[in-house]
């Protein structure tokens, strides 16, 4: 697993890691799932889940009260409460707070039965979990997603964020989404940053939580430092700081 941080700007702190699978090689999540067979979908989830967790234990600083976000495919949850037994004995194992796990699924993962994730997602937040929707605005189901259930978060895919400073269209359509998650009491959140034009524009516009090269990049199996927005009295100005 690799580790990419979340920045809260409204809080000018690390919000969260994200956990990101890679290979013994450093290969990509992308190049790693594509080995992953369909009968293994679902070993392969529970083992991802519980190392993110093993790692995040031993990894994130005590009392910092960092978020741990964890993907998953919703196809490979056949039955959720049995699906997620791995998870809690691995967080019990490891100290590890249940309210301090995000499950995030990708809509670039077509979830045929609705009924199913919103299953998922009831049990999950029965344990304390928060859930989210990544990718958002770049996948199968869209805004119709919102319609059928609402997640604690969405993060709004890089296609949408990319350049935003110098598209009026993408300025648009990102304020569209941030006013609609705020009428459903759902925090959002812009990934794939990678210039600072791209989050002053995204900040101005209401988001508070960002991800992206730009703060820093995945490190393996160690917290990355990360650059921190500081304002000045003239200008914005940066600092790195460790995760």
């Amino acid at each position: 697993m690799a580790f990419q941080p979340i920045y809260d700007a409204a809080a000018g702190r690390v919000w969260g890691y994200e956990a990101l699978v890679r290979g013994m090689a450093g290969e990509g999540a992308y190049d790693v799932l594509g080995r992953v067979l369909p009968e293994q979908k679902y070993r392969f989830d529970q083992d991802c889940r519980v190392k993110a967790i093993e790692l995040a234990a031993r990894l994130f600083p005590a009392g910092m009260d960092l978020m741990l976000s964890i993907n998953f495919m919703p196809n490979a949850v056949y039955e959720p409460a049995a699906c997620l037994r791995a998870t809690l004995l691995a967080a019990g194992r490891a100290n590890f707070p249940l309210s301090s796990i995000m499950f995030e699924f990708t809509e670039n993962e077509e979830v045929t039965d609705t009924a199913h994730l919103t299953n998922i997602i009831t049990e999950y937040r029965k344990h304390g979990f928060t859930t989210a929707i990544d990718d958002f605005g770049a996948g199968h189901a869209g805004l119709g997603l919102l319609v059928d259930f609402q997640p604690d978060l969405i993060k709004i895919d890089m296609k949408l964020i990319r350049g935003i400073d110098a598209s009026p269209a993408r300025q648009a359509v990102v304020a569209g989404i941030v006013a609609i998650a705020s009428n459903l009491n759902i925090s959002v959140l812009a990934e794939g940053i990678e210039t600072e034009a791209e989050y002053l524009v995204l900040r101005a516009t209401g988001v508070r939580l960002f991800q992206g090269y730009w703060f820093a990049k995945p490190a393996f199996e160690q917290l990355p430092a990360v650059r921190i927005p500081v304002a000045t009295a003239d200008k914005q100005g940066l600092a790195a700081f460790p995760g």
